[in-house]
């Protein structure tokens, strides 16, 4: 299965939901990056995907988006081939 990283801040229902999708879906290890507790991990997240909303989600190397861009890649059909599984 593919690792999964995902940029994150403690109170965001939407990381909640992606972590939540993720994990029915077989993941079971989730790279969290804190980035109310890791400031300068923000500028890096929009340096990779130009976007300032969390959650941002990577699927190995694929840069997913956020959690609607997860629901609909899931909704689609392509979450879980990308997943590995």
């Amino acid at each position: 299965m593919s690792a999964v990283k995902m940029y994150t801040t403690e109170v965001c229902p939407f990381c909640v939901r992606a972590k939540a999708l993720l994990k029915q879906r077989g993941v079971e290890a989730i790279e969290e990056i804190r980035i109310d507790l890791l400031p300068g991990e923000r500028d890096r997240m929009i340096e990779l995907t130009g976007r300032r909303t969390v959650p941002q989600i990577f699927i190995g190397a694929t840069h997913v988006g956020g959690c609607d861009d997860l629901i609909a890649l899931d909704r689609s059909g392509g979450l879980l081939p990308l997943l590995g599984g």
